[in-house]
């Protein structure tokens, strides 16, 4: 079974820090003791990002002109269009903007409990893994085909999910533009996540 959540229905959370807020779309299991997190935030200004110890993390910007990341031996601009970016929570880079507002998707996984993974999904692609846990995140409207079922159409900036598709295959397909017809380029990213045997 499919679930989504739409990012506008889900209610903010500021930072502490005042420097954004957090939508988180989907906590598994729920609850504190989460093993996978997916979200969207709302960076607002140039700050630091929160340490996260003990956990892998994965981040795409899905709206705005991006950032600049600042670790302690590198630097790694992010922008629409930029290849998720996987680094240690534990590491909390400097965060400077490119522009005004942006959004990103962020990705986590406690280090402890399994193994995840989000990259950018391809035009035409199929996508199959052994996860159980997938699922996939698109920033304008398009329609997701699991095996050979009916489409299941995904306004935009959309989580849908599954916690039994393991072996599935996947496919999103682009909605078309209303002008032209024509399907537009989007972005959107698959992820997924695997815990380990208890």
């Amino acid at each position: 079974m499919i679930h989504t959540v739409q990012r506008q229905d889900v209610l903010p959370q500021p930072w502490r820090n005042g420097g954004g807020s957090t939508c988180e779309l989907l906590a598994w299991p729920p609850g504190a003791d989460w093993q996978c997190r997916i979200s969207v935030a709302r960076i607002e200004s140039h700050g630091p990002f929160s340490s996260y110890a003990g956990v892998e993390r994965w981040i795409a910007v899905v709206q705005g002109e991006g950032m600049v990341l600042h670790f302690a031996n590198r630097r790694v601009r992010l922008s629409m269009g930029s290849a998720p970016l996987r680094f240690d929570g534990a590491s909390a880079p400097q965060c400077g903007l490119l522009g005004g507002a942006t959004q990103d998707l962020n990705l986590m996984a406690q280090n402890a409990a399994g193994h995840a993974d989000m990259f950018t999904v391809q035009a035409q692609e199929d996508w199959a893994s052994s996860a159980a846990l997938r699922a996939v995140y698109t920033a304008t409207a398009a329609t997701l085909q699991v095996d050979d079922g009916p489409g299941l159409n995904l306004p935009a900036h959309t989580l849908a999910y599954s916690e039994q598709a393991s072996l599935q295959r996947w496919r999103l397909t682009p909605a078309p533009t209303a002008a032209t017809g024509q399907p537009v380029a989007h972005g959107a990213w698959w992820l997924q996540f695997t815990a380990r045997p208890s």
